[in-house]
């Protein structure tokens, strides 16, 4: 081909693929590809599992049948434990159950079951079952159990004589005590506490003592419908209810008395 002859097709093309114009068709072709590829994969990001695998017709019934199960081993729980002391106060908490385990519905309802043992735990596994098929889970709940008991309402130092000023009534844990505990400020007036004890304790019956060892005492004998009366000196400490060694002043023979009260013992003949 001629100098001319391409000088002459260049000045053609030229017309419609000038230099500049073509760079400039090139970065609009780009720019609408990367449009296009972020717009797909903005898509892809935003579609949930239900657009992708289908509607999740389960979740709802789930969630309703966990709620259903939960209700039940509360419910459950709480008819094992009527029959508790009247001075317990229970508190049941039932724990989440995880929510990736499906409960199929169960149209003849679902059975509780926990081992006596265990339910005289903190924690309670229940197992939860439904007689129409093989299915079954356990469900844990705690139990708190607290009893209104006598409590110190400051420090208090071993010899100290108890009285209203330094007790109080609190709601304690039941697994916190490990002795006899009071129920009354009442039933502890005059008793001695035998070690320094903090500002909050239970008090129980290892801590005191309503006769202690060295006290001077009434020991009053019974004999059918007659009493006698005479002196003496512990030889024991002792709470009301105990029995304890003593001696008689007079005879200076030892005894086994039960303790009434913070100066008096009885014999039994």
């Amino acid at each position: 081909m001629s100098t001319n002859e391409h000088e002459n097709m260049y000045a053609i093309s030229g017309a419609f693929y000038r230099p500049g114009s073509f760079l400039m068709l090139r970065k609009l072709f780009a720019l609408l590809i990367a449009c296009t590829l972020s717009t797909n994969v903005f898509a892809w990001q935003a579609a949930s599992p239900t657009e992708k695998n289908g509607p999740d017709t389960t979740a709802k019934k789930d969630s309703s049948n966990h709620q259903v199960v939960q209700r039940g081993v509360q419910k459950y729980l709480e008819s094992q434990f009527d029959a508790a002391s009247s001075l317990t106060q229970i508190t049941i908490e039932v724990a989440d159950i995880d929510e990736r385990i499906r409960i199929p519905d169960c149209a003849a309802g679902f059975a509780y079951y926990a081992d006596e043992q265990a339910l005289g735990q903190s924690y309670i596994s229940v197992r939860v079952s439904c007689n129409n098929n093989q299915w079954y889970l356990f469900a844990n709940a705690k139990v708190l159990r607290t009893q209104p008991v006598v409590v110190t309402a400051s420090m208090i130092s071993p010899g100290t004589v108890l009285g209203a000023d330094n007790l109080s009534v609190a709601q304690v844990e039941t697994n916190q005590l490990r002795h006899t505990a009071y129920h009354s400020v009442e039933a502890l007036l005059g008793a001695r506490m035998k070690h320094r004890v903090r500002r909050g304790q239970p008090i129980q019956a290892n801590m005191l003592c309503f006769i202690c060892k060295g006290d001077r005492i009434t020991i009053r004998a019974q004999v059918g419908g007659m009493q006698v009366k005479t002196s003496g000196i512990a030889q024991q400490d002792g709470v009301i209810g105990e029995t304890i060694k003593v001696t008689n002043s007079s005879s200076r023979k030892t005894v086994v008395a039960e303790v009434a009260g913070t100066d008096e013992v009885i014999v039994r003949l």
